[in-house]
């Protein structure tokens, strides 16, 4: 809320109601003030934001390719760890937003020990993700296990830092400030993490290995050297595990550094963080927030367009190298995009405030569909591949920015309906996070057994037509498919524009009451 706008809001409504007294203006001044954020607090907050998209775009984009070229995993042993680590990472969201939300108020806050207590153990086990063992029985049980630890742990990171939105501020406009600041910074850390993954993993990238048939045609053209593609730059397999290894530990780094910038640069206020209403269980927490019509609808949008996101970000590192033949440039055109995404964010965020939050998400996602058809039409060309994945990268900024920025205002929307209960929006957070992850889960083990099932071949220089053809389908027809879905029911999302003005004016005036209750409870205290 701006100053000026304050002040006008408080002296009408003293006019109208009752004469303007010292005590009451000087009290609604410091509950302006206090919920006021300067720019180094949205800015710690932001930062606070970068692991998990750091990590997680490392994961999206280089997991899939790294447990079957590097690790050398069977391709239906691979799908099986994809999928069971976010099916099982999508099941403790619920679980850990309901223990948030139950947790009591400490003098650091409700949602940051969570965070600092669960970064440690968080960054041990992403670095062991990317470490291959010196045994072969047990891989499949040692990337399981610590994938699935790795998720867990996050979760104590991202869900109490999803839900500190609504705790750092009760004023709208300073919430949706902060929730800007965030996006940025988080598409800032898709670049990053696919910056440091890709080109360090990019500078080993070990050579692929011919199969029977280029062999034989290598022999007859007596050019058997260059068919082979090994060893003529020095680079093993050996060398690619190692730059895996050094690109998890810069990640390990920069993850610990954003968690104490976090917590040292953020408060949380415990008025907006008083719990009003009884405990509850967690079916009753269940029921409660997937009741709310707006916010199933919305957790349905985002499921449909995120698993396509999903399946677009975890297969197009394996077709630019195995289907367009961009072996070597594949981590360079990832860069590319994620660059242009970050650079259309302010476009986005004006785009927002213009035409509103409900118009952008269906112009953001459909923006994207045309250079999805357009990749998958035109002949393999690097310039054409480049200059696609620049455009293609404006809107999939959409797809990080839009669909967090209407979560606040279908928690405002429920508590404009159920004014008594209050405190669950750990809940709300978390269960937006849970289908998250499912679409991530069920994009990648259901990619990479269609993959098995196609006859990939890990290293090949070559693939089969059939994995060619899956590939295509998995980067385009299906994502634009299930694009669409969202998009369907997102037109029935009740929540425009008028009835969110409408919902903030109800909670300040929520507020406003809170404020001239403190005013006459201190002017009986001092009467007293």
């Amino acid at each position: 809320m701006a100053k000026g706008e304050g002040g006008e809001q408080y002296s009408n409504a003293s006019l109208l109601n009752k004469p303007v007294s010292t005590d009451e203006l000087i009290l609604a001044r410091k509950h302006e003030n206090r919920n006021r954020l300067s720019v180094c607090n949205k800015l710690c907050y932001a930062i606070g934001g970068a692991p998990y998209q750091i990590t997680g775009c490392a994961l999206g984009f280089f997991l899939q390719i790294y447990l079957l070229d590097v690790a050398q995993l069977d391709p239906f042993y691979a799908s099986i760890i994809l999928f069971v680590g976010r099916a099982w990472d999508a099941v403790t969201d619920p679980t850990v937003g309901f223990l948030v939300s139950r947790t009591p108020w400490t003098r650091f806050g409700r949602m940051l020990p969570w965070i600092v207590l669960s970064t440690p153990l968080a960054v041990l086990c992403y670095f062991l993700i990317w470490y291959v063992p010196p045994f072969e029985n047990g891989k499949v049980i040692w990337y399981l296990f610590f994938y699935c630890l790795f998720q867990s742990l996050q979760t104590c990171f991202h869900v109490p830092y999803s839900a500190l939105t609504m705790f750092i501020s009760s004023e709208q406009k300073e919430r949706d400030s902060a929730t800007a600041y965030r996006m940025t910074v988080e598409v800032l850390g898709t670049v990053l993490g696919t910056a440091i993954q890709g080109q360090i993993v990019g500078m080993a990238n070990a050579p692929c290995l011919p199969g029977p048939s280029e062999i034989l045609a290598n022999l007859s053209n007596a050019s058997v050297s260059v068919g082979l593609n090994v060893s003529e730059n020095g680079i093993s397999l050996e060398h690619t595990k190692v730059a895996y290894m050094i690109a998890s530990g810069i990640i390990c780094l920069i993850y610990i550094l954003c968690a104490v910038v976090l917590f040292c640069g953020v408060r949380e206020q415990k008025d907006s963080c008083r719990i009003r209403t009884e405990p509850m269980s967690f079916f009753q927490g269940i029921k409660l927030v997937m009741g709310h019509g707006p916010y199933a609808k919305l957790v349905m949008v985002f499921l449909f367009t995120s698993l396509g996101f999903m399946l677009l970000e975890g297969n197009f590192a394996l077709f630019c190298s195995s289907t367009l033949g961009f072996r070597n440039d594949f981590q360079n055109i990832l860069l590319v995009i994620m660059l242009s995404a970050t650079l259309a964010i302010p476009f986005w965020q004006w785009f927002l405030t213009r035409f509103g939050k409900k118009t952008s998400v269906c112009v953001g996602s459909l923006s994207v569909i045309p250079f999805l058809i357009l990749v998958v039409c035109v002949k393999s060309n690097l310039a054409v591949s480049y200059i696609v994945s620049l455009a293609a990268g404006v809107g999939v900024a959409s797809a990080f920015l839009l669909p967090w920025s209407m979560l606040p205002d279908v928690v405002d929307d429920f508590q404009v309906q159920n004014p008594d209960s209050m405190g669950h929006e750990a809940l709300f957070y978390s269960f937006y996070v849970f289908f998250t992850k499912f679409a991530s889960g069920v994009s990648l083990g259901i990619s990479t057994l269609s993959l098995d099932f196609a006859g990939y071949i890990s290293r090949g220089c070559s693939q089969p037509k059939a994995v060619d053809m899956t590939l295509k389908l998995l980067v385009s027809a299906a994502p634009i498919a299930l694009i669409i879905i969202g998009l369907g029911i997102l037109y029935t999302y009740p929540i425009d524009e008028e009835r969110r003005q409408g919902n903030r004016k109800l909670l300040q005036e929520q507020r406003d009451n809170e404020v001239d209750s403190e005013t006459d409870s201190a002017e009986m205290v001092n009467m007293i």
